[in-house]
């Protein structure tokens, strides 16, 4: 089998570089959309909550622990079944989007819970006083007051969505994980599997940077 050099592997790293992008930015979205969910969810029924329902709490608390303690190739491995189901397929980047999300929504709904609690209790106090409903203390207290926090925890999932992609190439879900894998470890090319490499490390300052820049913005307008 012979062996690319890594100027040659440039139009493949390229296309591996936009499925991953694919890949992070997506799943990024649905996981922003469901930790949200959950999170609130979390937060709301907690024995502390704006109303308090254990057994809800409980149960949701434990699906979420469950799986952020399983480890995300063990999930991926798991999950082939469901997401052939969803999409059709169990390989390519459109079918790493299933369990990418589902094992970054408890990773980002624990977040979103911790950084709801951070709100002074006594500006949710406040609301209520004047007759803001639960939902309202939620999307105009709550969410707006922690949003710094969660910026900053939107981030880290981005970050670790990049190398949960990265680690679906061992099933076959594309992107830099992928290329790096066949081109590079399989064919024992440990150039082009550098520029693999470089380029992860790249994608996670940049989307490290542009969280940052987010959350420094947010408190010098504060």
């Amino acid at each position: 089998m012979n062996k690319l050099s890594w100027y040659d592997a440039l139009p493949e790293v390229w296309a591996a570089t936009l499925d991953t992008l694919y890949m992070v930015g997506v799943a990024f979205l649905l996981t922003v959309v469901g930790g949200v969910l959950v999170g609130v969810l979390l937060h709301v029924t907690a024995p502390d909550g704006l109303r308090p329902i254990r057994t809800l709490y409980l149960v949701v608390g434990a699906v979420v622990n469950v799986f952020r303690s399983l480890p995300f190739l063990v999930l991926l491995i798991a999950l082939i079944g469901v997401t052939r189901l969803v999409v059709g397929t169990a390989i390519g980047p459109t079918a790493a989007l299933v369990p990418l999300t589902i094992g970054a929504i408890p990773f980002f709904a624990r977040i979103v819970e911790s950084a709801l609690r951070e709100v002074p209790r006594g500006r949710v106090d406040a609301a209520r006083a004047m007759g803001a409903s639960n939902r309202q203390i939620v999307t105009k207290v709550l969410l707006p007051e922690s949003l710094s926090s969660l910026i900053s925890g939107a981030t880290l999932t981005a970050v670790l969505l990049v190398g949960y992609s990265a680690m679906a190439g061992v099933v076959g879900g594309g992107g830099l994980g992928d290329f790096a894998i066949v081109y590079g470890y399989q064919r024992f090319n440990t150039p082009v599997l550098m520029v693999a490499v470089v380029v992860l490390i790249v994608l996670v300052q940049a989307l490290q940077t542009v969280g940052d820049v987010a959350v420094r913005a947010l408190a010098h307008r504060r």
